[in-house]
């Protein structure tokens, strides 16, 4: 019987690993807690965390987390927030706590957390993470009855051109890139350990109704739909300045396309008078000339992020009307009966 093939220890090593892809973040109860907590004390000031936990395969394991100090413009605030996140992730270690970054979370307000910053975060951590998530929480749509609470990545594909910073029309088309492709959200688990589970069900009041359910019948909606309009309005000036760039660029290109086919016939004009004279032709392209220069494209990262952030103010809108609408018919029909 012949001996099954050995493979060295170098061999296994150079093998590359085929990563699963992320499917679900399972999150502990009391992480959600200090996350709520914490973004609760400082709104409407946005703050941030650093979140720990494990990646086991397909699911993403937060275990822990800590906030981090307020941001500072100052250079000495900004390395003493450094060296605050380094001590904490050495003093978690020594008493044993997963102090393994697997991301960040950070409170939002009505959901306008997609900018261009976020984008450059995510690329930061991932020079040194192979995968993380940033956790958004919303203490103004929270306050609605809703746990407004969102996992999210950045798309391969938008990675990818975000690192050749080439956000062209041409790039785009080729990728098969939309606006709906920049952010992946990633399904959130809440875990508890069987002790804390079992704990909570002897803390359980003996009445099913809690506060959330209260906060769900508030009939006054108008403040949050108000703020969400205010906020529509400017991303669509926003929009509207973006298209104008394009606009002035599409313009200036056909202009340059005119003064080229003008030139090209004037050179071929030329060309023929001197094959009639016996003289060699002169090429038909002069790099010098300034109408054969190229004109730059604007990038439509930021028309991108607009798009999705107006998608997203819509949709606030339009689930929070329709919990409205509800309402209002159920105590239509209690104050009928």
């Amino acid at each position: 019987m012949a001996a099954p093939a050995t493979r060295s220890f170098l061999q296994v090593a150079s093998t590359e690993e085929v990563a699963s892809p992320l499917r679900v973040v399972q999150i502990e109860g009391l992480v959600v807690l200090k996350i709520i907590k914490h973004c609760k004390e400082f709104s409407p000031a946005l703050v941030t965390g650093q979140l720990l936990g494990l990646d086991v395969g397909s699911v993403l394991e937060v275990t822990n987390c800590f906030p981090f100090p307020s941001r500072e413009e100052d250079e000495e605030i900004e390395a003493d927030g450094a060296n605050y996140q380094l001590e904490m992730m050495r003093c978690l270690r020594e008493v044993n706590v997963d102090n393994n970054t697997v991301g960040w979370y950070q409170s939002t307000l009505l959901g306008s957390y997609q900018t261009v910053e976020l984008i450059e975060t995510f690329m930061n951590y991932q020079e040194n993470i192979r995968r993380c998530v940033c956790i958004i929480y919303d203490p103004s749509r929270s306050s609605q009855g809703v746990l407004s609470l969102k996992a999210l990545k950045l798309s391969d594909s938008f990675m990818e051109l975000y690192r050749n910073h080439n956000f062209t029309g041409e790039k785009l088309r080729e990728k098969n890139l939309s606006w709906v492709d920049i952010f992946e959200e990633i399904p959130i688990k809440v875990s508890n350990s069987a002790l804390m589970s079992a704990f909570m069900t002897e803390l359980e009041a003996d009445s099913p109704v809690t506060q959330c359910d209260y906060d769900r019948l508030q009939l006054s909606s108008g403040p949050f739909v108000e703020r969400n309009m205010e906020f529509l309005i400017e991303c669509m000036d926003d929009l509207s300045v973006e298209q104008q760039k394009f606009q002035y660029y599409y313009r200036n290109l056909s202009r340059q396309q005119v003064q080229q086919q003008a030139w090209l016939q004037k050179r071929r004009a030329e060309n023929f008078s001197r094959k009639a004279a016996g003289e060699e032709p002169l090429p038909e392209e002069d790099p010098s000339n300034p109408i054969f220069k190229p004109i730059p494209e604007p990038s439509r990262l930021e028309s991108f992020l607009v798009t999705n952030q107006i998608s997203n103010y819509c949709n606030q809108i339009n689930g929070v009307s329709g919990q409205s609408f509800s309402r209002l018919y159920l105590m239509k029909a209690l104050h009928d009966n």
